[in-house]
């Protein structure tokens, strides 16, 4: 599993996964641990258009703002 996380604050992370023999794109945002940790899953999506749509719907990010996790 490949994963993006944003350049701004880490929070804002995208995932490349295969589920049921297809990759999906899943959107999700991480919370502190002052604020009790855990991530809630965004949405998921089969494309990279969509996955521009979804960065622009519910994040104030684009794909030029990810960078591969380390």
């Amino acid at each position: 599993m490949s994963e993006w996380v944003c350049d701004c604050c880490g929070r804002w992370r995208v995932s490349v996964e295969l589920i049921r023999g297809r990759y999906r794109f899943r959107l999700t945002r991480r919370y502190p641990e002052r604020f009790g940790g855990g991530r809630n899953v965004l949405g998921e999506v089969g494309s990279v258009p969509e996955l521009e749509e979804l960065l622009r719907r519910r994040t104030p990010l684009t794909l030029a703002d990810l960078h591969e996790a380390a």
